[in-house]
């Protein structure tokens, strides 16, 4: 059985727990997941001895003898015809079909005319984050594409440290070389827009490249992943560009602590919230509790944020064959920032970190 055809399995088997006839799956991301599909129009549709994907004919004709799994069918003008044809084909005199839908995703307007569509015949019920659920957990093959995405992402990181250089360079120019880079290494792009944030720049989490140049003597925070075959890497690095203060040496050295104390905690069945603590205590404990704002981290997969999320008020456990960003930081409003941060894959009895660039402060 192929890695798609055991995501269907599974799939149905959760709508099945939820007591639905048919499950829709309209979110594009959730689609290429169950389907490998990596188009514009696209609609999964499971249940008890059902595995239809629909689409339009601009793309009907590639996707139909490549799609296994599945049968395929060509919608006239809306992908969610597709439903209205398999609830028209299963429906009982007098009973409604239970149909899921996608509540985190699907528009308003698309869940007006899909009740449309259904009409009496079926019972839409909320049903969203199930393909999530799913997608948290990466099997081999997945962690194999996360892995080589962030060894393209430690490329270009010893590129910009031995070759390209910060000093000198704006802040946006760095970031267009950054993309660029990836794009030669292979990469299919970069997982995000990347930050380049120097001095009190790099006290802004999520800080947009300036036309600003950077100068020496300062900390810039540097944040990349890389996209390989859909699937995303993240990691952040701070560098110093010549000599730093003591303060701003401190607080790396607190980052580099706290972050290294999570990483040792990451393993199947700590708690997202207690794993967020252990950074924040030793973060907290050397009175930079108000400058460590955000969560420990994130999932990562098909998209650069998605389950499980760690933080104070994050719920759940980690799984092995999670995929987590382990990224604590300390940002001094109008100074400096300072962020570290790994991509690693979760096991049963600890984490291996996909991520390899040297976490010692560098002078670039």
């Amino acid at each position: 059985m192929s890695a798609i055809e055991r995501r269907a399995e599974r799939l149905a088997a959760l709508a099945a727990e939820r007591e639905l006839d048919l499950l829709t799956v309209t979110d594009l991301v959730n689609v290429r997941y169950l389907t490998g599909f990596t188009g514009t129009s696209g609609i999964c549709a499971l249940g008890p001895g059902v595995r239809v994907f629909g689409t339009d004919f601009r793309y009907y004709e590639r996707v139909k003898p490549a799609l296994t799994g599945y049968e395929v069918r060509r919608a006239r003008r809306d992908v969610l015809e597709i439903p209205q044809q398999l609830v028209e084909e299963g429906a009982k005199e007098g009973a409604k079909l239970r149909v899921g839908f996608d509540d985190a995703h699907m528009t308003v307007r698309a869940h007006a005319r899909l009740t449309e569509l259904l009409g009496e015949r079926a019972e839409l019920v909320a049903a969203g984050g199930l393909v999530e659920q799913l997608r948290a957990v990466k099997d081999a093959g997945e962690l194999r594409l996360m892995a080589e995405a962030a060894a393209l992402a430690d490329e270009i990181y010893a590129w910009l440290v031995s070759e390209h250089g910060l000093a000198g360079h704006t802040e946006r120019a760095v970031a267009l070389a950054l993309e660029a880079k990836a794009t030669a290494l292979g990469a299919d792009g970069l997982s995000f827009p990347p930050i380049v944030a120097a001095a009190d720049n790099g006290a802004l989490p999520h800080a947009e490249p300036r036309d600003a140049e950077i100068t020496r003597g300062t900390l810039v925070v540097v944040d990349l992943g890389c996209r390989l075959a859909g699937y995303c890497s993240d990691c952040t690095r701070t560098f110093a560009t010549g000599a730093v203060g003591d303060e701003e040496r401190e607080v790396y050295a607190l980052v580099q602590q706290a972050q290294a104390a999570a990483l040792a905690a990451v393993r199947a069945g700590a708690g997202t919230r207690e794993l967020d603590g252990v950074a924040r205590r030793i973060i907290e404990e050397a009175g930079h509790a108000e400058e460590f704002g955000h969560g420990l981290g994130h999932g990562v997969g098909l998209e650069v944020h998605e389950a499980p999320r760690l933080g104070p008020g994050a719920a759940g456990e980690l799984a092995a064959g999670n995929a987590v960003t382990i990224e604590p930081g300390v940002y001094l409003p109008g100074r400096f920032g300072v962020r570290i941060e790994d991509l690693v894959a979760v096991r049963a009895d600890g984490a291996d970190v996909l991520t390899t660039t040297p976490k010692d402060l560098v002078e670039v």
